[in-house]
């Protein structure tokens, strides 16, 4: 603003970034409780914000230090090679506390924010049953897990760095193979064998 300050320029302005401040504060809410872990990157290699959920996740990594807002040397390294122009990148495995998180690339959400997504693996146990009570590949159980956990079939193509044709692709060969027809059926068994 210029001087002199026009105190209802100056009102309008603060209103204005209010409202853009609850605006971005409920779409994270909105994106946190419907299981979208997400959080954003800067070319500098730090978070620029994170679903409550996301943090959480996050500091069982540890990628805060200090209350420091730096990520990890391996996503670092990870995200390096993806601005690099290599989109063939699979999703990162990251060691934390009580199991391993998987970090995947949604998008850019601005030219200097990438846009991530967080998710915990610590259904692996649960695969290696898949494949050896059911007799599906790595990939379909994989699959399979992530369908009894009520992903959609474009949120599995996310999280396992594949297209949602390529699941529906898996989906078919899950349903031959675990004897149902659809998408409920498949859940059911999964579920039984998760007990």
């Amino acid at each position: 603003m210029t001087k002199p300050i026009v105190l209802d320029e100056l009102i309008a302005r603060i209103r204005v970034h209010i409202g853009n401040a609850r605006k971005s504060r409920s779409a994270r809410a909105a994106l946190d409780t419907t299981g979208r872990y997400l959080f954003a990157v800067n070319g500098a290699g730090r978070i620029v914000w994170s679903t409550p959920q996301a943090n959480r996740l996050l500091a069982l990594a540890e990628a805060a230090e200090d209350g420091d807002q730096k990520l990890p040397a391996a996503l670092s390294r990870w995200l390096s090679a993806r601005q690099d122009g290599r989109s063939d990148l699979a999703p990162l495995k990251l060691e934390a506390v009580g199991g391993a998180l998987s970090i995947a690339f949604v998008g850019r959400a601005d030219r200097d924010e990438i846009l991530l997504r967080v998710t915990e693996e610590s259904g692996a146990d649960h695969a290696a049953v898949f494949r050896e009570k059911l007799g599906v590949t790595a990939r379909e159980s994989e699959v399979l897990l992530w369908i009894a956990r009520g992903k959609s079939n474009r949120d599995i193509a996310d999280i396992l760095g594949m297209s949602p044709r390529t699941v529906n692709k898996h989906l078919e060969q899950i349903y031959v193979k675990l004897g149902v027809e659809n998408r409920a059926g498949a859940t059911a068994v999964a579920v039984r064998h998760m007990g």
